[in-house]
């Protein structure tokens, strides 16, 4: 089984993803993000634009999960990734499916409020704010902030299903509602809200992105 976490850039995708991970025993997370930082070092600077437009990246993403998925078989296959136009989604989720693969698609959703501060939190993002102050800009950032409406317009169409409000619930809970929608059990959270946070914010450091 493949779980597509689907959302804007700063949703928790990718929180979410290490969270079923840490609690379903044999899952392994495979980032297609990666394929697409390697297919920009390939390229010059100035040629780098978003890489979901390169046929490599689809084709690549497709045939590494379609491998993963049929070799595999420790545990389910977990996602995190946002694709939001309906060809590429077309090209990567539903070529899977057509594969035979049992894949189960979040789109995780939350007000561009909510998706703001959470940018603003994720990675170093709490050091940029106390060195610079609340409204510093995002920097890094800039990319996932032009996407976003654009995203959550996009995610909230049918075709994106099924969708979860994120604004005021917390990761573990997100993922207990995913694994009680795919029917797999998870290991109980025994997470303290101090080591909830310490986690989070050793994610968020991990998947610091410095293309």
């Amino acid at each position: 089984m493949l779980l597509w976490i689907n959302g804007p850039f700063g949703g928790g995708k990718t929180q979410t993803a290490y969270e079923l991970n840490r609690r379903l025993p044999g899952s392994v997370v495979c980032d297609p993000e990666r394929l697409g930082f390697g297919l920009h070092r390939m390229l010059p600077p100035g040629l780098r634009g978003d890489f979901q437009d390169l046929a490599a990246w689809r084709q690549g993403v497709f045939e590494v999960l379609d491998l993963t998925l049929r070799k595999y078989e420790d545990g389910p296959v977990i996602v995190p990734m946002t694709v939001v136009e309906p060809a590429y989604f077309a090209d990567t989720v539903g070529r899977l499916r057509e594969a035979g693969h049992d894949v189960r698609h979040f789109a995780l959703l939350a007000s561009r409020e909510t998706v703001l501060r959470r940018l603003r939190e994720r990675g170093l993002g709490h050091v940029v704010q106390y060195v610079a102050g609340k409204d510093a800009p995002l920097r890094r950032e800039s990319f996932a902030v032009r996407k976003l409406d654009h995203c959550l317009e996009r995610l909230a169409e049918p075709g994106f299903g099924e969708h979860l409000w994120t604004d005021r619930v917390t990761v573990p809970q997100v993922a207990d509602h995913i694994a009680a929608a795919a029917g797999l059990r998870l290991a109980p959270n025994t997470d303290g809200p101090v080591r909830h946070w310490l986690r989070k914010a050793g994610t968020g450091i991990r998947h610091i992105r410095f293309d």
